[in-house]
């Protein structure tokens, strides 16, 4: 009987080293065993011996024939994870050492993926940044979602474009010497250099106003494939509708460079803002590729040139605005700080951070000249009545700025000593903010609600000193609540965001 089950157990090792899948059925037993083997307490050593005999009685017994574990005292000494993928790693106990050299040896502890699995691994590590989604902010996955469709689109329109040029400069249609092509390619380039180069002096407007620009260089970029289009139509003026055309198509591609950075920022948690910014690129690159393989198959159709601009670009603006609107930022600029100030007055409290972009208002565009509080502004504007200016002064005797308001213009003026420093500034445009919203509540009061929003009107000099000397007493109660509500919300304050006005007031003895 002993002699026949010895022969039967050999049989069964011969047939389970035949088949791969066993064997790594086997190897997770094994690692299971030895897992426990490790987790038990220390023993004597007749009882260690037999230990070690009974692992390899374990091991003979499920058909592994390896020498590493037949002919080795295997001993678990460290567990190791990565990107939730893990390893053990055993040592070969030595009857005159601890273990032997060079003995160490790495078992995974997971099956191998599916394809698919791979693919998709693959994929992520091209398109999110390490360690996602704790690497970067919540706000990250939606933005960059509303990203690809962007470009997706933004793909997708530029092969009817191109194409559009092309046929308009004569190339299909052999209309024009190759020369006269060349040149006025040449010149429709130079053009959208010239412009992206005069545009570019712009650059602190992509700090303050960054979102409301974001979203008005896509709406640049639609208008200039729209006159691209349009060439179709009107192929004997190719050559000036296409330079206005690219002089508008790199004004938005500065707008988009210049304020890319300053976003992926905002995603990246850490030192990782390299990576953020790289995978974010590949997402719009992936997401080109693939509206431009679809709009080469749908051009072979030959399409209305009018329905297919109205589709994709319905597309790409609403996954422009979407873009925008899930960034997050921490800074507070003038439309940020508006919220803020406003929601502070009417309820107490300052909101977060996600409701603070959240309503921030991505029209308000920098050339808007309607602004009804206008900071560190010039004297001439403020004050056309020199009694009202003497009537508002003793008020700020104590402070760095001015704040009044000019029934003429019917907009708050904020006007900065040349002593101001940051926190000056703040407040000035928090104070600014107080004799707006009383101004507004008492022409409320008055039942003033024909006049349009933000244009109000006093009724003299006297009640304009009362209005000032009120929000003056508002200010000295409710800034410092203000500014600590704003930091416990995890807003950042800078003056240099709201974009003052370069103009100061000097002492006169100056």
């Amino acid at each position: 009987m002993k002699h026949r089950s010895s022969n039967s157990t050999s049989n069964t090792l011969t047939t389970t080293t035949t088949s791969s899948q066993d064997a790594t059925q086997l190897v997770r037993e094994t690692l299971r065993i030895s897992a426990n083997l490790a987790s038990a307490p220390p023993s004597p050593p007749q009882a260690a011996a037999a230990e070690r005999d009974g692992f390899r009685r374990d091991v003979a017994s499920f058909g592994l024939v390896e020498d590493q574990f037949l002919n080795s005292s295997l001993k678990l000494i460290c567990r190791e994870e990565i990107d939730g993928r893990r390893w053990e790693y055993f040592a070969d106990l030595d009857n005159s050492k601890p273990f032997k050299k060079n003995s160490i040896r790495a078992v995974s502890l997971h099956s191998r993926q599916a394809p698919v699995d791979e693919l998709a691994a693959f994929i992520r590590s091209y398109v999110v940044p390490e360690g996602f989604p704790d690497s970067v902010t919540s706000s990250y996955e939606p933005y960059m979602t509303w990203r690809a469709l962007k470009h997706f689109f933004g793909g997708a329109m530029g092969v009817f474009t191109t194409q559009t040029l092309l046929s308009s400069v004569g190339v299909s249609k052999n209309r024009a010497a190759p020369g006269a092509v060349a040149i006025n390619w040449i010149l429709k380039d130079g053009a959208g250099r010239v412009g992206k180069m005069l545009f570019a002096r712009q650059g602190k407007k992509f700090d303050y106003d960054l979102k409301q620009l974001r979203f008005a260089g896509d709406l640049l970029m639609e208008l200039g494939a729209g006159v691209e289009l349009a060439t179709a139509a009107l192929p004997h003026l190719f050559l000036p509708m296409a330079c206005a055309a690219n002089v508008v198509k790199n004004v938005a591609a500065v707008t988009s460079t210049s304020t890319r950075t300053p976003i992926y920022k905002a995603f990246a948690k850490g030192e990782n803002i390299g990576d953020v910014t790289a995978k974010g690129e590949c997402v719009g690159n992936i997401a080109d590729l693939l509206g431009t393989g679809l709009s080469i198959v749908i051009a072979k159709r030959n399409p209305s040139l009018v329905t297919t601009f109205a589709l994709f670009s319905f597309g790409y603006l609403t996954s422009s605005y979407q873009e925008v609107k899930s960034v997050v930022l921490h800074t507070l600029n003038r439309g940020r700080f508006t919220v803020a100030v406003e929601s502070f007055l009417r309820t107490g409290r300052v909101p977060t951070l996600q409701e603070g972009n959240g309503m921030e208002n991505l029209f308000s565009f920098p050339w808007s000249k309607h602004k009804p509080i206008v900071l560190g502004s010039r004297f001439k504007e403020a004050f056309q009545d020199p009694n009202s200016y003497l009537a508002v002064e003793p008020i700020f005797e104590r402070e760095r700025y001015i704040v009044t308001y000019n029934p003429s213009k019917g907009n708050i003026y904020a006007l900065l000593k040349d002593q101001a420093k940051s926190d000056d500034i703040l407040k000035a445009a928090f104070h600014a903010h107080m004799l707006l919203h009383i101004i507004r509540s008492y022409n409320d009061d008055q039942s003033l609600s024909s006049k349009t929003e933000g244009s109000v009107i006093l009724p003299s000099n006297a009640r304009l000193q009362g209005h000032v000397a009120e929000s003056y007493k508002m200010v000295l109660a409710l800034y410092g609540p203000f500014k600590s509500k704003a930091k416990e919300q995890g807003w950042v304050m800078s003056e240099s965001l709201l974009n003052p006005g370069r103009a100061r007031l000097c002492e006169l003895g100056k």
